[in-house]
Parts: structure tokens; sequence; C-alpha cells
């Protein structure tokens, strides 16, 4: 049984690096910088007075696919549909001068993907806003956090375009799916080798 699981993860390597896209991560525009560690990605940037971050898990970032059916007049096999990473992202934002960083939660919602050519929808949206003690790790739930369900759309604009002033937008949004998405499948090839030497090993 191992010698044959061994030899179907050496093809599935084989082939995920066949259909690998980028063989480094792609880069984000804008001057941000990344720091990785393991499936954990940070984008860091410096403006004025303020750095901006912009953190990331691709652990659960793959959306289930809804329809595993093949499309009308399509061979099964024939269409791969292209897994995507959409993880949720937080950003958060520390002026120099106060102690406090803002932090939002932002995530991508199942239903934007994919629709093309509708300039007016954002890809991504702000889930809940919140002040942190800059330079605490733990964050506390003892302050008030912020959810955008029942928020005042202007408020909600402005938070948008806050985002936006500081290069958080929807071409940063399509460049970090991109990103995600090249770093989820580089980690799913290493644990593919990783397992294939766990299970070789006698």
């Amino acid at each position: 049984g191992d010698k044959a699981f061994a030899q179907f993860l050496t093809d599935e390597i084989k082939e995920e690096k066949k259909i690998q896209k980028h063989k480094s991560l792609p880069k984000v525009s804008g001057g941000w910088e990344l720091e990785v560690h393991g499936t954990e990605a940070k984008l860091v940037r410096k403006i004025a007075g303020e750095k901006i971050t912009v953190t990331f898990n691709i652990n659960n970032s793959i959306p289930p696919s809804a329809d595993d059916e093949p499309q009308e007049g399509q061979k099964p096999d024939e269409q791969e549909p292209e897994l995507t990473s959409t993880p949720n992202f937080v950003v958060e934002v520390i002026k120099d001068d106060t102690k406090q960083t803002l932090v939002l939660d932002c995530h991508y919602p199942e239903d934007e993907i994919g629709h093309e050519g509708e300039e007016e929808s954002d890809i991504f949206t702000i889930r809940e806003v919140s002040f942190q003690p800059t330079g605490e790790s733990d964050w506390k739930d003892t302050n008030y956090t912020l959810n955008t369900d029942s928020l005042d759309w202007a408020l909600y604009d402005h938070l948008m375009d806050f985002l936006a002033d500081r290069g958080v937008d929807n071409t940063f949004a399509d460049e970090l799916v991109e990103l995600s998405t090249a770093l989820e499948h580089q980690e799913y090839i290493k644990f593919l080798e990783d397992l294939k030497s766990f299970v070789k090993c006698q």
C-alpha cells in the first residue's frame, strides 16, 4: 500500500509542478514588503507617519467548489477548475504618534468572486473594525469591536476610502488573491513532498 501511495504522490507532485504558475511568489505592486512564515504572510508598507500591515493565512482559504458536476458539453476531466485562495485578511494601520492601532478585518465575500466587469462593486468587504493597543500581540476582547453589518453606509464608504488611500483597494485585493494562491500552491507541493518522504520512511 505504501509503495503505491508513494508512487501516486510522485506523479501528483509532477503534475502540480507542471501547472504551477509562479516559480517564485508574485509581487504586490505599491511598495509592499512581503514576509512569509509558513502559511502566514504579512505585507508591510510605510507611508508618511504610518505603517500599514496586511496579514493573512492561507490555511482554509480555498472556498469549497460549488459544483463538481461537469458543465454542459464538457467531458468530466476536461476542465479542472482553477483553485483560488481568497483568505480573510487583517489590515492594521499604525500611526507613529498614537498608542493605538486601527484594525480592519476584511474578507472576500463568496458571491463577489468572478463577477467581472461590474466596476462598481468592491471585491472585498470590511467585516469588523476595532482599536488595539499598538505592539501587543494579543488582542483584547474587552475592546469595542464595530461590526459592519449594521453600519451606516456613509461611514463604511469612508472606511473603504481610508483603506484605498493607503493602498488597500481592489487592485491590491486582486494581487493578494494571486499571491495567496501561489503561496497556497507552493505549500501544497511542499506538503506532498513531505508526505512522500514520510510514507517512504521505514
